[in-house]
């Protein structure tokens, strides 16, 4: 998983797509995933109360996002 991530991290901020930032929404039980968002610099940014139906029920989410220190604007 850490080597798919980092290789749409790298894609999603390059020039070919040159996004600002990236959004992950994790549920918060999913202690390895949280961790390794958190380890490629994801920051914590929110709680999701109810967000998604899965599995019969409403699920919280943590909301994390990584910004893009580089992002200089878009090259149109």
């Amino acid at each position: 998983m850490r080597e798919g991530l980092t290789a749409v991290i790298n894609f999603a901020f390059s020039s070919k797509m040159c996004l600002h930032r990236i959004q992950a929404n994790v549920r918060p039980e999913n202690l390895h995933g949280l961790r390794l968002l958190e380890q490629l610099g994801f920051e914590h940014e929110g709680f999701a109360r109810a967000y998604l139906f899965i599995d019969g029920a409403w699920r919280d989410h943590a909301m994390l996002a990584l910004r893009n220190a580089e992002f200089n604007g878009i090259p149109f």
